[in-house]
């Protein structure tokens, strides 16, 4: 089939043409309508469809700007896969991945094709610098002579990269309309109208959960604040400027929010925030309700799986959340939920062991998917996420859970975020070692947070070091950096607070 004519594609053209005049995106204080973002995003896809071969991949240097909105759904429409690039990576990283790929086409403003496309490489190169300006491609060669994409795949997209460098994984077509659609969306009925109310992305556009929220607005034809990157003031001039219903905000923002000098009349009119992409804890989530007065939906999501596969509705939250607190929710979207041992044996209800899922999304020839995650299912179905079993740290002998201890650092009140790894140990096999950032003008010492966790942990558990930095290095998807976090402990120039 041609994928220019998917549903989704049909979805999001129906949507740019609904009412042209009428505001699409605000983005730095100023608002562009659906005409404008229609303009470019069809200059890029008359340049996607141009050359015979058919559907290519496109690789794209995404910045949360309005034109690589545009870029990204031009791509769509035009059949294309779309490569995620992130030019924040770092100038040699971020080269590097480009010249890895040997796209044939790669979009970016001018300035990041300069810095990261080298000259002579095997990539084509489109500049976007704005809505209105005309587009056209350099040294179109190796455009025109490449190779059709695999078929059926919209994007090849990034992981958050926590643990290591991101890999990329394949997301058809199919997979994002069901996401941000619905399970049929060849069935659904297309908007009439834009939607009134005016969301706000703030999620990076290289990460999934950017994404998928700048889709869920488009194809729902909902105005949305775009936002470079989440920063506490330009977002709560966001919210109070267009009071949005729900807000989503990874737990590293939450945090921020909740520990602001934000009040409840600054979110006036927010009924729910959903959060994901990291554990959030229970006490976080209570706190947030209690002083603002909105429930904190939490959901658990991954790349791989193409979106979410359990959260808390609003229903369950008002029912349950007392006796289930802790729990990501329930199965969503036709997902399938499952506990299995190391064997593979499924393991009965309120059993650990390690998490499967089929994702609704992924369609019904889906296959069990074996995730590193522990977990546990109840009887009700609701799930708790225990850790993951390939960030286990066996210290003599004893299993400690990180996410246990990062919970009980941020437990503390002078602790705004924390990020717990293991550190060889020559005679132990490992340690914890722990990365705390504090709130702003809170003080504590790694002594006052060892003693403050001797109430909360076994002895074992710990930190065997504390280091309290000014800000703890974090993915783009608003997760600890692990791999910097572990490089900062084994640098011989970090000199770390000792807790004892």
């Amino acid at each position: 089939m041609s994928y220019a004519d998917h549903a989704l594609s049909r979805r999001i053209a129906d949507v740019l043409r609904l009412e042209p005049d009428s505001r699409a995106i605000e983005f730095e204080d100023r608002w562009y309508s659906w005409r404008q973002l229609d303009g470019l995003t069809q200059r890029v896809r008359r340049a996607v469809a141009a050359y015979p071969a058919g559907r290519r991949q496109v690789g794209i240097l995404l910045r949360n700007r309005p034109e690589h909105v545009a870029a990204f759904l031009g791509v769509l429409l035009g059949g294309g896969s779309v490569v995620v690039l992130n030019p924040a990576r770092g100038d040699d990283r971020a080269r590097a991945d480009v010249a890895a790929l040997h796209l044939p086409l790669v979009i970016g403003l001018a300035a990041d094709l300069t810095a990261l496309v080298a000259p002579g490489s095997d990539s084509a190169r489109l500049a976007i610098a704005g809505l209105g300006d005309e587009i056209e491609i350099a040294d179109a060669g190796p455009w025109q002579q490449s190779s059709p994409a695999p078929s059926g795949v919209a994007v090849h997209m990034l992981t958050s990269g926590t643990t290591g460098p991101p890999k990329r994984v394949d997301i058809t077509y199919d997979t994002l309309a069901r996401s941000v659609i619905g399970p049929e969306p060849e069935r659904a009925s297309a908007p009439t109208e834009h939607r009134r109310g005016v969301a706000i992305v703030n999620a990076p556009l290289v990460h999934i959960g950017g994404i998928f929220r700048v889709l869920q607005c488009v194809t729902a034809a909902r105005p949305f604040v775009l936002l470079p990157r989440f920063e506490l003031g330009s977002w709560a001039r966001a919210v109070r400027a267009h009071r949005p219903k729900a807000v989503s905000l990874v737990p590293a923002a939450l945090r921020m929010v909740l520990h602001s000098e934000l009040s409840r009349a600054d979110l006036a009119g927010v009924r729910v925030a959903t959060s994901g992409t990291a554990p959030l804890s229970a006490e976080d989530a209570e706190a947030f309700y209690e002083k603002f007065g909105i429930p904190v939906l939490t959901s658990y999501a991954a790349t791989e799986f193409g979106g979410g596969v359990a959260g808390w509705t609003l229903p369950d939250h008002q029912r349950h959340w007392a006796a289930k607190r802790g729990s990501v929710g329930r199965a969503t979207g036709g997902a399938r939920l499952r506990v299995v041992d190391e064997d593979g044996s499924v393991l009965e209800a309120g059993q650990t062991g390690l998490l499967e899922v089929i994702p609704g999304q992924l369609g019904p020839d889906a296959e069990w998917m074996r995730t590193t995650d522990f977990a546990r299912i109840d009887a009700d179905g609701f799930l708790w996420i225990l850790g993951r079993a390939d960030q286990a740290i066996i210290r003599g002998g004893f299993k400690i859970m990180p996410d246990d201890v990062r919970g009980a650092l941020e437990g503390h009140p002078a602790v705004l975020g924390a990020a717990v790894v293991a550190r060889p140990d020559p005679r132990l096999g490992e340690t914890p070692v722990a990365m705390v950032e504090l709130r702003g003008g809170a003080r504590a010492t790694a002594r006052d947070l060892a003693e403050f966790l001797r109430d909360m942990l076994a002895p074992y558990e710990i930190p065997a070091e504390m280091a309290i930095v000014d800000t703890i290095p974090r993915t783009p998807s608003g997760k600890p950096d692990l791999a910097a976090v572990r490089r900062h402990f084994h640098s011989s120039d970090s000199v770390p607070g000792r807790p004892a």
